[in-house]
């Protein structure tokens, strides 16, 4: 088959942006779409519109007003039903499937907590949260050993190196760089011995964004951002990475999410 194109996009909200959706499908023609945040419960989800896009296979796990994650395909899947509850709260901020591809390839679609602004665990319980769900998922993927014909995408709200932030130094003590959450962050890849598949593209020390906060004024002039949204694969599937893209332009569309959609081509 050719390539398989995989895409990840914190959506901030599918219905609001179902156009800038349907406007990534025509732009890049991924095969499969992985969405967070896509803040709409279950039976209010777009299916019909979506389908029109040429998805005709979706797996949804929303609810009212905030997180929910997506998987949207052109290519039969079956879904993994027995995800863990994280951290007991029923949030939706997970959803894995098996694509019907050669040789098979298991999809894991995250959404992790943002974490708030203060990071300190004992006076914010948004931070807690965020490290006790990275280390649920962490211990999860230890129990189930090292990743095989894998991929696992979706906006893990760290940006763990230097370089995937706008200023290092300064934003050390900010939510999504600490070191803290760095640490967290690195465990759960080296417990599924995970390949970062964007940064095997553009390696240190080139910078890499993948979110621009809502709060510049000029988004594009200030270019401070983070690289927040991940794509991992297997390491199995490292010699198969072809081809990267990160959307930047659609950071710069009306009603835009702060995040930008990220690609990956597999060949299988």
């Amino acid at each position: 088959m050719p390539n398989l194109r995989l895409l990840t996009w914190n959506i901030n909200s599918v219905r609001l942006r179902l156009p800038l959706l349907a406007e990534v499908a025509r732009e890049l023609a991924p095969d499969v779409i992985c969405l967070q945040e896509t803040k709409c419960p279950d039976e209010l989800f777009p299916h019909e519109a979506i389908a029109a896009l040429g998805y005709a296979h979706r797996a949804v796990r929303g609810m009212k007003g905030y997180n929910g994650t997506a998987i949207l395909s052109k290519l039969p899947f079956a879904e993994r039903v027995a995800d863990p509850n994280w951290c007991e709260r029923g949030d939706c901020r997970h959803l894995g499937v098996d694509l019907d591809v050669p040789g098979g390839l298991e999809l894991h679609d995250f959404y992790v907590p943002a974490g708030g602004d203060i990071p300190d665990r004992d006076l914010n319980p948004k931070f807690a949260h965020k490290l006790d769900f990275l280390a649920e998922v962490t211990a999860w993927n230890a129990a189930r050993g090292p990743a095989k014909r894998a991929v696992l995408v979706g906006d893990l709200n760290i940006a763990p190196l230097e370089d995937d932030v706008w200023s290092h130094k300064q934003l050390l003590k900010v939510v999504s760089h600490t070191p803290v959450e760095v640490a967290a962050l690195n465990a759960w890849a080296a417990a599924g011995e995970w390949h970062d598949a964007i940064r095997h593209f553009v390696p240190p020390p080139e910078k890499l964004y993948t979110w621009w906060s809502y709060r510049a004024k000029d988004w594009l002039a200030a270019d401070r951002g983070r690289r927040l949204d991940h794509v991992w694969c297997s390491q199995d599937l490292a010699g198969n990475l072809a081809r990267h893209h990160i959307h930047k332009a659609a950071r710069g569309w009306t009603q835009a999410s702060d995040h930008v959609p990220v690609l990956l081509e597999l060949a299988l």
